[in-house]
């Protein structure tokens, strides 16, 4: 058996479940209706997000819940323009995201910016001109 390689799904760990839920809808993101009490499901294109409590999921994993900061992982968001991203960025803000680095220029010739959900997961929005999305929202990697 090999590996198939895709994710499903990615599980952010939360200190305030209806908090982020809430975020994450006025950014946009449609509740799926198989979310429950204890954790919030989204579709997104190609896989599921999840929100569960932090301490729920560190304990579901069998780790210790302590640990901030850089989680060393940032969640990408591909965007056709520059000015798609700044739109995005600005929507972003306005829903309750932190600015962690404003969009720009950046050295390997796209267009790129970074927020910070409201438990401090890192959302990186981008204009990569050498790896366009295709038709249905997904990145094409040469």
């Amino acid at each position: 058996m090999s590996f198939d390689p895709r994710i499903s799904m990615i599980t952010l760990g939360v200190a305030d479940l209806a908090a982020s839920t809430e975020f994450y809808q006025k950014l946009g993101f449609e509740k799926s209706s198989v979310s429950q009490e204890s954790v919030t499901f989204f579709r997104m294109k190609g896989t599921v997000l999840g929100l569960f409590g932090r301490a729920a999921l560190a304990a579901d994993a069998g780790i210790e819940e302590a640990g901030s900061g850089f989680r060393a992982v940032t969640l990408g968001h591909n965007l056709g323009s520059e000015a798609e991203v700044d739109e995005a960025f600005a929507h972003a803000l306005s829903c309750g995201a932190t600015e962690v680095k404003k969009p720009e220029k950046v050295f390997w010739g796209g267009y790129s910016g970074y927020f910070a959900d409201p438990d401090g997961h890192l959302w990186e929005l981008a204009y990569n001109p050498f790896m366009a999305n295709n038709a249905d929202g997904f990145m094409d990697l040469p």
